[in-house]
């Protein structure tokens, strides 16, 4: 690639984090879980939350504070707005700051989010209350589950490089509002969503190249269809149901390796020319899979196990969690492919890469 076409590469130059409340996953099942399950299914569920991989996690609506699990789902949504406002507000402003713009250069805001509603949204309500341009343009993405961020990241990519302005990424998710009301019943879907789920939120911006960062050289994707029902997103009466069949590692297993040789070879890069991994932890299985399928030495995904461990699953803005990790790292990796999975079944995977000055 000619040094003209490497300056016209969008560049990930700013992100920004904001966290609810953190809780212990021993006080969650011990304070509320362990009575949330009841009868036989206790056992069950509390061999899925030890070994979920997860320590800690963030919950906008605690259980052990207030228990939502009756809700309507309209009482729901009303919450999501009021919880959801200042943690994006946080992590844009963070955002923002990292990349040293201010809301008022942002050409193109898009706003990833699929467990909560509201028009007019945060997208909307956000970009007033941070001050950005009356002629920003906005994208909502919804209801795209844990692999949002990456289309989400392409979508700011484009606009970037077609229209040479900065644009702005927000990634932000309250699955703690979606806590299921107990049954008697067992539903082991129910429990691992339960034992692995958190809240987050994260802001991405990305400006056109000849600024230090990561670039985005590809957002590549392969869908399933005829997976489709192994992961869903129901809205209920109840809030939203995750339904996650335990068949979803096999399908990763297929498709994972040829995904991202294919992006890879693209580029005239082998697997084991990245040096920084990024992989969506839907659980301590999805990893393993990742890391069997690719061939990857332990270490390789160290930093997506801790981001697990640390924060739980986040959905959307998991992945970019991760990515903030390694960004921070003492040695941070040049290349980075970053994978995330979701409803479809779908994978998505993106090479990023920190471009070598002349």
């Amino acid at each position: 690639m000619s040094a003209e076409d490497e300056g016209r590469l969008p560049v990930i130059t700013g992100i920004g984090i904001a966290l609810p409340p953190r809780a212990a996953q021993a006080d969650l099942w011990s304070g509320f879980f362990a009575q949330h399950f009841g009868g036989a299914t206790r056992a069950l569920a509390q061999r899925i939350f030890a070994n979920s991989g997860v320590v800690t996690r963030q919950a906008a609506v605690n259980p052990l504070l207030e228990d939502v699990s009756t809700w309507p789902t309209e009482r729901r949504m009303r919450r999501y707005l009021v919880e959801a406002l200042p943690l994006g507000k946080e992590a844009v402003g963070r955002a923002l700051t990292d990349a040293g713009l201010s809301a008022g250069d942002i050409g193109l805001f898009a706003v990833c989010s699929c467990t909560g509603y509201a028009t007019p949204g945060l997208d909307i309500l956000l970009a007033r209350d941070m001050g950005m341009s009356a002629a920003t343009q906005r994208v909502f993405i919804g209801h795209m589950g844990c692999y949002a961020a990456l289309p989400g990241l392409g979508a700011v990519g484009d606009f970037v490089a077609a229209r040479r302005r900065p644009a702005l990424l927000l990634c932000a998710e309250l699955t703690s509002l979606h806590m299921q009301p107990s049954s008697a019943r067992v539903d082991t879907q129910q429990i691992v969503s339960h034992a692995l789920f958190s809240d987050a939120a994260v802001a991405v911006v990305v400006t056109p190249g000849g600024r230090p960062g990561y670039a985005v050289r590809e957002v590549a994707a392969v869908t399933d269809t005829s997976t489709a029902d192994h992961m869903t997103w129901d809205v209920t009466d109840t809030g939203f149901r995750m339904g996650l069949s335990p068949r979803v590692p096999q399908v990763l297993a297929a498709h994972v390796r040829d995904l991202v040789a294919e992006l890879l070879e693209r580029h005239g890069l082998r697997i084991d020319e990245v040096d920084g991994w990024a992989v969506h932890p839907g659980g301590p299985r999805i990893l393993n899979v990742v890391e069997r399928e690719l061939g990857l030495p332990p270490e390789a995904l160290a930093d997506s196990r801790a981001v697990l461990a640390e924060h739980g699953n986040c959905s959307s803005p998991t992945v970019l969690l991760i990515l903030e990790r390694l960004r921070n790292l003492p040695r941070p990796p040049r290349r980075v492919v970053l994978l995330a999975f979701g409803p479809g079944l779908t994978l998505y995977a993106t090479l990023l890469e920190v471009p070598v000055t002349p």
